[in-house]
């Protein structure tokens, strides 16, 4: 579809709007590839098209692992790897199992385990494979996940040689199906502070594995209800009446029969509110003994006398190092959460331009749901969302790869890594919801029927801002980094530089070296709307705006953490607790900063020198939606620090309604840019058949009142005197 735009028009300021338009056209001249490519500038008088190109486009978001995608895209295309609603929750469980067995038998639940063991050593391919699975079932998904990318995972990186060799082949065919037993009923996100219990027998050589108490089952345990067979157990490692914190076991749990072993026992956790084809359990452990080599013990061994003895001296950076090896998880989640988001306005979107309600412009045909404002509106800043979170995962895909492959293996890396995905987790899977949320109320009573998927992704992907870290407490491990790279900042500086600081954040200056306060007033000073709010969509301006809001944000919550050195460790506590709004808020902000950097390098980074003129013209108003709305989303903030004039923060909503109105031409290809087809959509009002529907209606209404049998309207009662 194009959007053809003449850019020949000038004027005066006739109104906001025609002046937002103006501009509008002007911006889609000046990023024609004259000056990207070094093709000639558009002439005066040149007519400019913005289009996008489908085909190019659904390659370029497939991204790096493009081949291994579009395998995983077939595999969920296949009937047999699809959920079929109204299963039990027993006959989905099972199904989602024999799913799995075809992955094994494809090779494609094993590309991140060694090459000499049958796998690829390709860590990002894996993970770009895997959460493709989410189109065809998020059971299969996280059940494949929890097999390969949890359970095994941490046998692979937690582990060594003989780990390798004695326990991955079961892992890896599925022979043993296994259980990532970290999480406690009693703690899940604070995995420093669980209750079991390793303690090592030196007179036998063995550990004993225990839940003292209740609230040390492990819990939420996929595979742990029925078909796992043994355990990756996470439990504080004692030694000669020492404790050296979290460790990992692997632990046999079941006989071949499918019986608890000696010692082990466990409940199955139920029906869930989605999710329902894993066989999430509960374990605990009442002095199971397990062999010495049974310890993963790349991080962390015990010798046959029980002496301890780790790589890494410090205990909290040894812990953290472990769980950085899981950090996979949330790299996957990330992606998952986007593609189900894809998928929300895939369905949407193509509703919304075949459904028609209303007779709002004309007396005889209703609109098309997608031409009314408010419909825009609640779709296509979500549809820039998506773009700009699938650009991000592609960057921590790539920087995942580069970690796990061991090409870029760093402690700074791995710290970058984690807090990367821990800053993207959050975002995409709250914006998952939100769009499935959205999509559903957008198409209506069709959207509730569970034949077209909204409800049911919706219920499966609830659970996504929760594990593998709640979302808020991940935000909070971001903070926590941000604060410590200001500290590290401002670490040896005199009082005179942090007085001259002090100062100029008072004067709501500082943060930006750039002149950023000056640019924004000069930008809400000047008298056209237009004029004023498109220097905020420069893309100079928009870098300026978010990184000034995570800088002064992180500044602010520096600055009243200060005494907390000075402090006993309870007020210390209270002081941090007092300001743990403002310390997520400033993390969630970096987060939106990430994709926003993320959308930018894909519209100019080398990698988009391949795009044509209209693509690059409609990917840029969607990056300039996605930035403004993030403005829009965070006014208050701007205009309480001064950023913004009340008078231009109005204006930004707008701007962002006339991008919106630019972009609805364009929505459905951009929504088919994301390369589903109707095998993985599987949703009947996006099939087509609403659009047949209407069709039929319409031409029944015409030729009704061409051969004038249309009953008459009843006349309107005339107004009394």
């Amino acid at each position: 579809m194009t959007d053809t735009l003449d850019t020949t028009g000038s004027g005066s300021d006739d109104s906001e709007v025609e002046a937002i338009d103006r501009d509008l056209d002007e911006s889609a001249a000046a990023i024609r590839p004259g000056k990207v490519t070094g093709r000639r500038a558009p002439q005066e008088g040149e007519v400019v098209v913005a289009r996008t190109d489908v085909p190019w486009l659904t390659r370029y978001l497939l991204g790096t692992w493009a081949d291994i995608r579009l395998a995983s895209r077939d595999a969920a295309a296949k009937p047999e790897m699809q959920r079929i609603d109204g299963l039990s929750m027993a006959e989905h469980r099972a199904r989602v199992l024999e799913q799995c067995r075809y992955l094994v038998e494809t090779g494609q639940g094993l590309r991140a385990f060694p090459v000499e063991l049958g796998g690829a050593n390709d860590p990002g391919g894996n993970i770009a494979g895997f959460e493709e699975l989410v189109v065809a079932d998020p059971s299969l998904q996280i059940k494949s996940g929890v097999q390969w990318g949890l359970f095994g995972a941490a046998v692979l990186h937690l582990g060594t040689e003989y780990h390798h060799r004695t326990f991955l082949p079961d892992i890896m065919s599925l022979k043993v199906p296994g259980a990532f037993a970290m999480t406690e009923t009693g703690h899940g996100s604070d995995v420093a502070s669980i209750g079991t219990t390793a303690t090592y027998d030196e007179a036998t050589q063995e550990f004993v594995i225990h839940t003292p108490f209740r609230g040390a089952w492990k819990d939420y345990l996929g595979n742990a209800a029925t078909d796992g067979t043994a355990a990756t157990v996470f439990a504080k490692l004692i030694t000669k009446g020492v404790d050296h914190g979290v460790h990992c076991f692997y632990v046999p749990i079941r006989d071949e029969s499918g019986a608890f072993l000696p010692g082990v026992g466990g409940e199955d956790d139920g029906l869930k509110g989605g999710l329902n084809g894993i066989d999430n359990g509960r374990l605990h452990f009442d002095h199971v003994r397990v062999p010495r080599q049974n310890l993963l013990n790349r991080y962390g061994d015990v010798a046959e006398d029980g002496t301890y003895s780790s790589p890494i001296a410090s205990s909290g950076r040894r812990f953290f190092t472990m769980l950085g090896t899981l950090v996979q998880g949330r790299v996957s989640l990330d992606g998952a959460s986007t593609n189900a988001a894809k998928v929300a306005l895939q369905i949407a979107v193509t509703y919304g331009n075949q459904r028609r309600q209303f007779t709002a412009g004309s007396d005889t045909d209703e609109e098309v749901l997608l031409d009314y404002r408010m419909h825009q509106m609640r779709l296509i800043p979500k549809l820039a969302t998506t773009y700009a979170a699938a650009f991000a995962h592609e960057t921590l895909l790539t920087k995942f790869d580069e970690v796990f492959s061991g090409r870029s293996d760093t402690d700074e890396d791995r710290q970058d890594l984690e807090t990367l995905a821990a800053a993207l987790k959050p975002l995409s899977t709250w914006h998952g919801l939100d769009t499935l949320q959205e999509a559903r109320e957008a198409c209506g009573g069709a959207g509730f029927l569970a034949e077209n998927r909204l409800v049911g992704l919706r219920a499966d992907l609830d659970v996504y801002a929760t594990f593998e870290g709640d979302n808020h407490v991940l935000l909070q491990l971001v903070a926590k980094r941000l604060l410590s790279d200001y500290s590290r900042r401002f670490a040896k500086a005199d009082f005179g530089v942090l007085a001259r600081f002090v100062v100029e954040q008072a004067a709501d200056k500082a943060t930006s070296g750039s002149g950023l306060r000056s640019l924004v007033q000069r930008v809400a000073d000047l008298g056209s709307t237009a004029r004023s709010v498109s220097q905020l969509r420069e893309t100079a301006a928009q870098r300026q705006l978010l990184t000034d809001r995570v800088a002064t944000m992180v500044a602010e919550v520096a600055g009243a953490l200060r005494p907390a050195s000075k402090l006993s460790q309870k007020a210390a506590a209270d002081l941090f607790n007092q300001h743990q709004t403002e310390i997520i808020e400033a993390a969630r902000a970096h987060g939106e900063l990430l994709q926003w950097e993320a959308f930018t390098e894909a519209l100019e980074g080398p990698a988009a020198a391949g795009m044509d003129d209209g693509t690059r013209v409609v990917l840029t108003w969607l990056r300039d939606l996605f930035g403004l709305g993030l403005v829009e989303k965070h006014l208050a903030w701007y205009l309480m620090h001064g950023r913004l004039s009340p008078s231009r923060a109005r204006s930004v909503r707008l701007y962002t309604e006339r991008l919106a109105a630019r972009l609805r031409p364009h929505a459905q290809d951009l929504v088919d840019a994301f390369g589903y087809g109707p095998e993985h959509i599987r949703a009947s009002i996006s099939s087509g058949a609403e659009k047949a529907r209407q069709d039929e209606a319409r031409a029944y209404y015409a030729e009704a009142r061409e051969a004038g049998t249309l009953p008459a309207p009843e006349p309107k009662p005339s107004k009394k005197r």
